[in-house]
């Protein structure tokens, strides 16, 4: 397929490897920034534009990957008619996109992208379209760049979207958090990236709740108390131990 990109921030950059890798051929990029544009342009030869009125009307499939905040805006300036318009983001409704074209939706990469990777990383894709036949398009579009694609409507990908907060977003928090402590108190934080990789790689073949340790699911309260002792000249990080350690508790009561 032929593909013009409209944004060149993480999510973009690292699908326009993947696109091309997999055979397509990006042929416009659009950035607000022209020098942004013909920075991504460049590496897949590709035109670049900082006008969304000068995009390329020849490509099969528009993506656009914008903020969710200016992605309304960006919508209702686009007029691409039957063309092919998705968005990337899990939280906007797909009918964001129902003034750009009459075959809209999306395109969902469930993976936290950067444009510093060195390396290609499995990108599970989450699609929708404003019909059937467009939601296969798109679909199909999506089993050509992953193995891994599925269907979910505005309200399925919201839920996929919390799920991955969670175990992207606030999980970087916490290792963010224990860095800190570690840089505070003196103690190597590299020491416990082997224990990160190793819990990671456990729930690839069992569930989270089954492989759970700790003193907490032990109930070793002992062992919390002192912990907490020590996190006394740390109040938010107390605080944040003390919320968790309950869910735990809860959550195995």
């Amino acid at each position: 397929m032929k593909v013009i990109l409209i944004g060149s921030g993480n999510v973009n950059t690292v699908l326009a490897r993947l696109i091309t890798t997999k055979g397509h051929t990006i042929e416009q990029v659009y950035s607000r920034h022209l020098e942004h544009a013909q920075q991504l342009a460049a590496q897949h030869n590709a035109t670049a534009t900082d006008d969304l009125a000068a995009l390329a009307k020849t490509a099969d499939a528009y993506i656009i990957s914008v903020s969710d905040n200016a992605l309304p805006e960006v919508a209702a300036l686009l007029r691409l008619e039957d063309k092919v318009v998705v968005h990337t983001t899990g939280a906007a409704p797909v009918k964001t996109l129902e003034a750009c074209s009459s075959r809209y939706g999306v395109l969902y990469p469930v993976q936290s992208l950067r444009k510093e990777l060195q390396h290609l990383p499995e990108i599970p894709l989450t699609v929708d379209g404003n019909d059937d036949e467009t939601r296969a398009l798109i679909l199909s579009f999506a089993q050509t760049l992953s193995a891994v694609t599925q269907v979910a409507d505005d309200n399925q990908r919201l839920k996929m979207h919390v799920a991955a907060v969670f175990v992207s977003n606030f999980t970087n928090f916490l290792y963010a958090q224990a860095e800190a402590y570690c840089n505070f108190e003196n103690i190597q934080f590299n020491s416990l990236l082997p224990l990160i990789q190793e819990v990671a790689s456990r729930i690839k073949e069992s569930s989270p709740a089954k492989v759970q340790t700790g003193p907490a699911i032990r109930r070793d309260f002992v062992t919390i108390e002192r912990h907490l002792q020590l996190l006394e000249a740390y109040p938010q990080l107390s605080e944040l131990y003390k919320f968790l350690t309950d869910g735990v508790l809860e959550f195995y009561r």
